[in-house]
């Protein structure tokens, strides 16, 4: 055999083997890409209809149970390491009750709380829309609640007016700025806003109200379970600005209505501008993709990535938000997120998500009890978990049964 044909076979024989050696490799990554998708672990079982949830840097974990089909005993608790809720701060602040409104102030009661959110600074934030059954503003209610978590008392509470919450609004959620100035919070009532709140003067104003970014998406209806969910009475979901995030060095803040598709973001320094409003104030609103139909959002630290809630799909996504081109992909899909709402992260990275069943709900399903049975949920796996700030754990809380 001549040196050509030697080096041909070998060559062949050669390129067989960095084939096979390509493809075992590919097979490799793609069964561990497979074996790290996130686990779904139920946290915690509750007997009310939960959305917010959050996670202090120490690792407790607390909820909110706004009053929409029901009156809800307890509207913001802690979850404890037996599983038990202990109401929080304590039970006067949880006092109200729709039954007994003229008897108790609203201003520093919780009335219909939607969202809790624990900052790197100790304390714990609530935001109380005021609006039970998500219908007419309590005056005095809407509000947003500082309370210190070392201390576990309310150290300022930030009162809203109609200038700020009028009626037909409905304060959603909040983030705050990475050097606690700021509060920015949706409001995805009838009329959608941003609201964006001086912490050191008190001072809050209303802005982009009315603005498409902020607005229910003409044409869409949202569907669960594959068909499209609407009230005995034919309206449909109508939720405005809802899902808030803000990037981990806080210059960016994103948002999106649930009934809409599109990821909305505006640099932060637009928004602290006193003179920045109306149109002017517009120009800074960039649509940035569409996640489509999405409850909760999160931006993991120093990831880059956001987490949405697929409450059409019963899933989690993540999306590179590296450009607005970018699109979302499932990263975890069970028939036991149903209607996944909030998100929380711990400070080991982990991953929580409630499911508030909002499809099951009376509102959609007149023979529904008032009461519905929801879950917090963890997503345990490498995939669930990002690299965060902090090195103390979660803890660990056995589910309720």
């Amino acid at each position: 055999m001549d040196s050509t044909a030697l080096g041909d076979r070998l060559g062949v024989a050669l390129l067989s083997l960095g084939l096979s050696t390509l493809a075992a490799s590919s097979l490799l990554a793609q069964e561990q890409t497979q074996s790290a998708k996130p686990r779904l672990e139920r946290v915690a079982e509750f007997p009310h209809q939960v959305t917010g949830v959050t996670v202090s840097r120490d690792g407790r974990i607390f909820v909110n149970f706004p009053r929409w089909t029901e009156d809800a005993p307890v509207s913001v608790a802690e979850l404890m390491k037996d599983g038990s809720l202990k109401p929080y701060p304590d039970a006067e602040w949880n006092g109200w009750r729709n039954a007994k409104k003229d008897l108790i102030s609203p201003s520093d009661h919780f009335v219909c709380v939607q969202s809790v959110v624990a900052d790197q600074r100790g304390n714990l934030w609530v935001v109380d829309a005021a609006a039970p059954a998500q219908g007419a503003v309590v005056a005095e209610g809407p509000k947003l609640v500082q309370i210190d978590l070392k201390s576990n008392r309310v150290v300022r509470v930030y009162s809203f007016g109609d200038s700020v919450a009028p009626q037909a609004s409905y304060l959603n959620d909040v983030r705050l700025s990475p050097d606690g100035n700021f509060a920015y919070l949706t409001d995805s009532g009838a009329r959608g806003a941003i609201v964006v709140v001086d912490l050191g003067t008190g001072d809050a104003r209303r802005v982009l109200d009315g603005h498409p970014s902020t607005q229910p998406e003409k044409g869409l209806v949202v569907q669960a379970d594959g068909h499209d969910l609407r009230r005995p009475d034919g309206r449909g979901i109508e939720f405005a600005a809802d899902g808030i995030a803000l990037s981990p060095d806080g210059s960016l803040l994103y948002w999106q209505a649930i009934k809409g598709k599109t990821l909305y973001r505006i640099p932060t320094k637009a928004l602290q501008t006193d003179g920045l409003r109306g149109k002017d104030l517009a120009l800074s609103v960039e649509p940035y993709g569409a996640n489509g139909v999405a409850d909760g959002l999160l931006i993991a630290p120093g990831s880059g990535r956001l987490y949405i809630t697929s409450p059409e799909d019963n899933a989690i996504r993540l999306r590179d938000l590296s450009g607005a081109h970018t699109k979302p992909s499932t990263l975890i899909q069970d028939e036991r997120l149903r209607w996944p709402d909030t998100f929380a992260q711990g400070a080991d990275g982990t991953v929580y998500v409630t499911t508030s069943r909002i499809q099951d709900s009376a509102f959609f399903k007149p023979d529904a009890p008032p009461a519905l049975t929801t879950q917090l949920w963890r997503l345990e796996g490498t995939a669930a978990g990002e690299e965060a700030t902090g090195s103390l754990p979660a803890t660990p809380v056995p589910a309720t049964k």
